[in-house]
């Protein structure tokens, strides 16, 4: 008789007990069957006696087992290999919400959904005889909702099988009181930094445990800083009230750890290279013990920065020292106002006299005296300081500029009077206006420079009366760079010196010119009310770049492209007038250079179009906005797929499908081709993976490759590992690229394609013929094939130069042992054509648009795949 496989999962007593209790009834049956006084009656009453107490002893056995399970405050579950529940205790009941049986006809993934069906599998593998492990995760109750666990698992040997027992414990309420912890630290940190008062936790050492926003700010420092182990106060300087020296020991948190009492309200000053200066603290140290020990185990530090009250009380009688500072105060109350001897000397008022309020303001030049006037109002209103530099001209004539320094005094609550200085200033600030006009010149040209055509800009567009805003001239030279790198650089200053020169005569003395950068130069017409006017200069700047430049007994021709923005028409900002005129001088430049251009709406909607598209592309791959299609290279005898070529395509949540014709020259210009491309190959090679882990033996997928990826240096690296990611062969990805990588860099390319041969990848020149078809390079450089574009093939066979011009590429191809592939046959002459020609793979119309990848599955399971 078979074992019931049911019984087979079962385990603790109750396993045996079902089997023995069979046995008896059964013996029961056989000793009733008998006919009386048969002879074997008695062994088999014997037997049903022994089974019976051991059924006895086995249903107490499991009355202890389950008593002993249900004891157990956790869920219990028990598994087997398959991740069957065999077992539970009552907690598992109310903690999982099903009841006995049937938890025990779930599986550990009923529990937990997230579990892959291997995951047991992993489990059984992993796990060690008597080693305990904990993990954290989350199971589904019963009615559906998820709740935090966490399990502790063991396995053991039951019989010969080997079970896992699982101890579950509901963490919801841990974690809850977790949460509620950090939200009660969060709020303590909250109040510790909302108070205005520096407070400092520290070790009675003196080293900073914590320290609150306002600590941070009053000393400088940020809270990691000043609780390094080794706070470096060495260029520190602590003096006490009276300016005396004071040792770290004396200062109140150190005091108040040593003497075991709160040092209150000490006034300390302290000067650090972090402060800037000197700086006035009241501090209060307060030290705190453990219950029942008499050592304290830390100290909180609150302090007040006071400097400004100190140097309030110290300030006039300061003043009155410094021979040339002048000190004054004026009384709200009273209106009288009170100046040293100094200030009566800088501004030339009469000595000995009382000074009139009215009379000081009138040295200052109106402008300035009406800032002053306004300062000492938010002083006595708002109890506001000012520090104001200010122009004074003297009874004599003499200007002078002034620093007027008042802050208000508020014993009350408002200001009664202000205490101040005023300072002479006038020699550094003849130095600052001497920097300044250095800091705005171009020290090549003596020309402005960009900072001072900006400002120019910015106050012409602040002024611009309507109808007559400033006009902005961007002009680059020609051909600078060539003749730059081969004469050297001391040439090619002379010649930037020469070209500002012939500009500054084109332009007038009325007219700012600037050398905005290298060779380009800024003028600015304001105001500018015909735009005929700048036409004309533009047209005067291009005539005069057509004589040439004279260096070393040589001439050499520069010219001039010129581009022209109008304000408000073609840039509401400074940027934007830059930018447009920038863009009109491009638009010069792409016209055959030498003449100049306006900015137009044409442009516009071209910058704008630009922007639009490069500023949705640089975040297209992390929107995942980015697919691949296919299309199916086949054997043009066998109709068979010898590869199938990935194509990118961009679905925009803004700008909709994007031709890739029109954003791939973007993303090459940007430079996110490089990340794009990567993606690409590593897309396409998964997909490849895929199909073949479907069954299907595609031989290789075909990628196309920028030139700016080869630039990037790392192409190697991004093809191995896509290929290594997915576990394919270098022979089954073929790279495609235009004929534009051959004439970039060829030491360097020819290092990148060895470096990928190495891998054993196929190089494939795509659209060859319609680029540079330097020859010599196929000689050079390792490709294995060529690729005939679509556009030659639309001529075959009625235009008899196409014609000519495939079978050239052919032959060429053939000669050097090359793959070619035809791109583009749409008509079943154009496949006859190829044959004839000996060439066996092409890809177009005429087999298959480029489509989804499941539709190139369909395609390869009807047609096949090549050997």
């Amino acid at each position: 008789m078979k074992p019931d496989p049911a019984r087979r999962v079962a385990t603790g007593p109750a396993a045996p007990r079902q089997v023995w209790a069979d046995t008896v009834a059964r013996l029961a049956e056989a000793i009733a069957a008998l006919p009386p006084g048969a002879g074997a009656a008695t062994p088999l009453r014997l037997a049903r006696d022994q089974l019976e107490a051991l059924l006895r002893s086995t249903e107490a056995l499991e009355s202890r087992y389950r008593s002993l399970l249900d004891a157990v405050p956790e869920a219990v579950t028990v598994h087997d290999r398959h991740g069957r529940i065999l077992e539970a205790n009552r907690t598992a009941e109310s903690v999982y919400g099903y009841p006995l049986e049937q938890l025990r006809s779930l599986r550990i993934q009923d529990l937990n959904p997230t579990l892959p069906d291997a995951y047991m599998d992993e489990v059984f593998r992993t796990f060690q005889v008597g080693r305990t492990e904990t993990v954290e995760t989350t199971n589904r109750h019963g009615d559906g909702h998820y709740f935090p666990i966490e399990v502790h698992s063991r396995m053991f040997l039951d019989g010969d099988d080997m079970r896992i027992i699982a101890v579950v414990r509901d963490v919801t309420a841990r974690q809850q009181a977790e949460r509620e912890l950090h939200a009660s630290e969060r709020r303590y940190r909250e109040l510790f930094d909302a108070v205005d008062k520096g407070i400092l936790v520290q070790e009675p050492s003196g080293r900073v445990l914590s320290a609150n926003a306002a600590a941070e700010r009053m000393l400088g420092m940020d809270e990691a800083s000043l609780r390094a182990e080794r706070l470096d106060v060495s260029d520190w300087r602590f003096v006490d009230e009276r300016g005396q020296p004071l040792k770290p020991a004396a200062l109140p948190p150190l005091r108040a750890a040593s003497e075991g009492r709160a040092i209150e309200s000490t006034v300390i000053g302290i000067s650090s290279p972090l402060l800037g200066g000197h700086s006035w603290f009241s501090v209060t140290a307060v030290p705190q013990f453990r219950d029942g020990e008499s050592t304290p185990f830390e100290v909180i530090t609150l302090f007040s920065d006071i400097t400004a009250l100190k140097l309030e009380s110290v300030l006039f009688d300061e003043v009155q020292s410094l021979a040339s500072i002048g000190g004054w105060h004026y009384d709200f109350l009273r209106k009288r106002m009170y100046g040293s001897p100094e200030l009566h000397r800088l501004l030339e008022l009469p000595r000995g006299q009382e000074l009139d309020r009215e009379a000081v303001y009138a040295v200052f030049v109106p402008g300035d005296r009406d800032r002053l006037r306004n300062a000492m109002d938010s002083a006595r209103l708002r109890s506001e300081p000012f520090d104001l530099e200010l122009r004074v001209v003297t009874a004599s004539g003499q200007r002078r500029w002034l620093r007027v320094i008042g802050q208000p005094q508020s014993p009350r609550g408002t200001a009664d009077s202000v205490i101040g200085t005023a300072q002479d200033i006038t020699s550094r600030k003849r130095q600052e206006e001497q920097l300044r006009r250095q800091a705005l010149t171009d020290p090549l040209t003596g020309l402005s420079n960009r900072d001072a055509l900006m400002r120019a800009l910015a106050l012409a567009l602040d002024e611009a009366p309507p109808g007559a805003g400033p006009a902005l001239l961007y002009v680059d030279l020609d051909r600078f760079k060539v003749i730059n790198d081969l004469l050297g650089h001391a040439a090619g200053d002379g010649l930037l010196v020469a070209a500002a020169q012939r500009l500054r005569t084109c332009v007038g003395a009325n007219t700012l010119l600037a050398r905005f950068g290298g060779d380009e130069f800024m003028a600015m017409i304001a105001p500018c009310a015909d735009e005929s006017v700048a036409r004309e200069m533009a047209m005067r700047v291009t005539r005069a770049f057509a004589e040439p430049f004279p260096h070393s007994g040589e001439e050499f021709s520069i010219t001039a492209s010129v581009g022209i923005a109008h304000y408000p028409q073609d840039g509401a900002t400074i940027q934007q007038l830059i930018n447009h005129a920038d863009a009109a001088m491009f638009d010069a430049k792409r016209r055959g250079r030498n003449n100049w251009q306006a900015f137009s709406p044409a442009l516009a909607r071209t910058l704008t179009d630009r922007l639009l598209i490069e500023t949705q592309l640089r975040r297209a791959l992390d929107n995942q906005e980015f697919h691949l299609c296919y299309q199916p290279q086949v054997d043009l005898r066998s109709g068979r797929v010898t590869a199938a070529e990935a194509l990118l395509r961009w679905r925009n949540r803004v700008l909709g499908p994007m031709a890739p014709d029109l954003f791939i020259t973007h993303a090459e210009n940007t430079g996110d081709i490089v990340r794009i491309g990567a993606w690409v190959i590593r897309e396409a090679c998964r997909q490849l993976r895929s199909w073949r882990d479907a069954g299907l033996a595609v031989p290789r997928v075909a990628v196309n490759v920028s030139y700016r990826q080869f630039l990037s240096d790392n192409l190697p690296e991004v093809v191995s590992g896509a290929l290594q990611e997915f576990g394919l062969a270098g022979s089954c990805l073929e790279l495609e690229m235009t004929e534009r990588v051959l004439v970039e860099d060829v030491p360097d390319t020819l290092a990148i394609f060895k470096a990928i041969k190495q891998l054993g990848v196929s190089l494939v020149i795509d659209d060859f013929g319609e680029g540079y078809s330097a020859l010599n390079y196929l000689r050079q450089l390792p490709f294995d094939g060529l690729k005939i574009s679509h556009h030659f093939m639309q001529g075959i066979p009625a235009t008899p130069s196409d014609t000519a011009i495939c079978e050239a590429i052919i032959r060429i191809a053939q000669s050097l042992g090359m793959v070619v592939i035809a791109e583009g046959v749409e008509l079943e002459t154009q496949r006859q054509f190829l044959l004839r020609q000996g060439t066996t793979q092409a890809q177009g119309f005429l087999f298959s648009r480029p489509v989804a990848a499941d539709e190139i599955a369909e395609f390869v399971r009807m047609h096949g795949c090549a050997g």
